[in-house]
């Protein structure tokens, strides 16, 4: 699977952010001690573990934003899968510069291939449903962008970006507005006809009250047992797309998709995702 990359020059204001952490005020003290001007190297990025790789062109910004003049050669790009001991990417050129952006360009990377390769898990349970696995806003702050970009890396599917994307009445909404009617009634009276509206449901004496009112395209059903999300879709009976949230485990997954909710969302893809080791080798 291939992937058209988000314009670098959305990501390089986070990475440059990120560079300007590591670099200090002073920038980096001990590659000026200790390498002598002008000397030039060839690192490998290298994996140190079976994975599906995400942030190569988070790395390679990193590099270039630190010396535009490196050679970076991509050995395997973003959502492909690697082994323990494969060469992801070539770096060439001043020694100082490729050491001075190694933290960042590693921690962008190996964290979100983490997340990549989490989906993918998550991704493949859900095999042979047509049920797809999603990510929520449950990400760290200011770097949803790029998790979020590691979760399609993975197999798997966006949720809302940003609270601005799309009306997801919560449960709190639910309760501060005075119950599911009066939401989906004032939602119906105020929300653009572009806007599109889920509403989140743990009762099935609550999915029934959404299917009478209408007003929503999708309704999440919020910490269901297996068997009650097999009685919700059937309620529901293709008049909405049903999405399962809340428990969701690698153990139970399979489990969920096969009840035929359309979507999954789980916040562990970004949340609980383990780093995976990246290594960076003169």
């Amino acid at each position: 699977m291939s992937f058209s990359n988000v314009p670098d020059l959305i990501l390089e204001p986070m990475i440059r952010n990120a560079l300007m952490e590591d670099l200090g005020s002073y920038g980096d003290v001990t590659t000026r001690a200790v390498i002598p001007a002008g000397t030039t190297y060839s690192a490998r990025l290298n994996a140190r573990a079976n994975a599906i790789v995400s942030g190569m062109q988070i790395a390679r910004i990193a590099f270039h934003l630190v010396d535009a003049t490196l050679g970076i050669e991509t050995h395997i790009a973003d959502g492909q899968p690697c082994n323990a001991g494969d060469t992801l990417m070539t770096i060439t050129g001043s020694a100082a510069s490729i050491l001075s952006a190694e933290r960042v360009a590693l921690n962008f990377a190996g964290r979100l291939t983490g997340i990549a390769t989490m989906t993918a898990a998550f991704v493949a349970e859900t095999d042979g449903t047509e049920t797809r696995v999603t990510c929520t806003r449950k990400t760290t702050p200011g770097l949803r962008l790029v998790e979020k970009l590691a979760v399609l890396h993975g197999g798997g599917f966006n949720h809302r970006y940003s609270l601005s994307d799309a009306i997801l009445i919560k449960d709190n909404h639910i309760a501060a507005a005075g119950g599911v009617r009066q939401v989906l009634e004032a939602t119906k009276a105020h929300a653009s006809h572009m806007m599109a509206v889920e509403i989140e449901v743990d009762r099935l004496e609550q999915l029934a009250v959404v299917l009478e009112v209408g007003g929503a395209s999708v309704v999440l059903l919020d910490n269901m047992s297996n068997d009650l999300l097999r009685e919700a879709v059937a309620l529901v009976d293709g008049r909405m797309k049903t999405e399962a949230s809340g428990n969701v485990t690698l153990e139970r997954i399979a489990s969920i998709g096969a009840t035929g909710v359309d979507y999954i969302s789980s916040g562990a893809l970004t949340h609980s995702a383990p780093t995976v080791d990246l290594g960076l080798d003169f």
